[in-house]
Parts: C-alpha cells; structure tokens; sequence
C-alpha cells in the first residue's frame, strides 16, 4: 500500500456507516453545534504553540471541503487533467481567519457543506465512479465525496480531544 492510499484509508476508516452522504450531513451538523456554542474568545484558542486556532481549524474545513468540491466536479465531468495539490498551511497563513466573526465562518461552513451535499446528492452515480489525477496520485470522485467526510470527522475528533477539554 502507497504512503497516499494510507492517507486515504485513515480517513475512510473513519466514516461509521456505508452511507457516507447521511455521514456528511451528520458530521456537518455535529461541527455547526460544536462551534456555535463557542464564543468569539473561545474561537481564538490554540491547544499548542503553533497549532491552529479553532477559528482557522473551521476554515481549513472549508478551504479543503472546496478544493475537494472541485476536483469532485473535474473528475465526475471526465477532465483528465491532473489537479493540483494545495499547502493547506500557506492557505491558512493566508486566511485572515482571526480578522472574521465566528458566525460569518460557521455560516460559510454551513453553506459549503449543503454545497457539497447538493453536489453529490444530484450526481449520477456513474460519475462519481470516474477516476481522475489529483495531486499526482489516481482517484476517484466518489473517493475524494468519502475523504470530505474522514477529513471533517478526523478534526472533529482532533477539537475533542485537544481543544473542548482546555476550554471547558
């Protein structure tokens, strides 16, 4: 097994059901609620010397949940162009995420994830089964639908752990 296909498996392994589109609703929600009980000052916190704010926790979320809509959308509609990876910390350095209100972030949040179920949910499945090339590796589109899923659980677990303990 390929150091990526492990990547992969861990976050599939996650996901608790085969239906990992009610998974994506559920995980979607569960995030929502857990940040909107936080306060703006709670948001700012940071479990560690250089780990992530939980306001850029959120909207890592939602920059990675995009790129993955897209190469989602590339490879259902059959382009064979190799899509690129992305620094996920240059495009949190380069977030401004301290400068937003936690509601404008759990709001684009919201609106990304129902993106993404509307995405999915009205695709034919014949498509998510297309393969594609994302980040030099080969991947499917119902594959990197899955990965939204493993990826939010993974960090949920991650503020559950790491940070609602030190806050609370």
């Amino acid at each position: 097994m390929t150091e990526f296909q492990k990547y992969v498996q861990r976050y599939l392994d996650s996901i608790p059901s085969e239906n990992w589109l009610k998974e994506m609703e559920k995980s979607g929600e569960k995030t929502a609620a857990i940040y909107s009980k936080l306060s703006e000052e709670q948001s700012r916190f940071s479990y560690a010397e250089g780990k992530w704010t939980l306001k850029e926790l959120l909207l890592h979320l939602s920059d990675t949940e995009r790129v993955f809509q897209y190469r989602i959308l590339a490879i259902a509609r059959g382009d064979q162009n190799e899509l690129p990876g992305f620094d996920e910390d240059l495009y949190s350095n380069q977030s401004f995420a301290s400068d937003r209100s936690l509601n404008s972030l759990i709001e684009e949040y919201k609106l990304i994830r129902k993106s993404s179920l509307i995405l999915l949910e009205t695709m034919n499945p014949s498509a998510l089964g297309n393969i594609g090339k994302a980040n030099g590796n080969q991947i499917s589109a119902e594959t990197i639908g899955k990965l939204i899923v493993g990826h939010n659980l993974h960090h949920l677990n991650v503020i559950e752990e790491r940070y609602l303990p030190r806050l609370l």
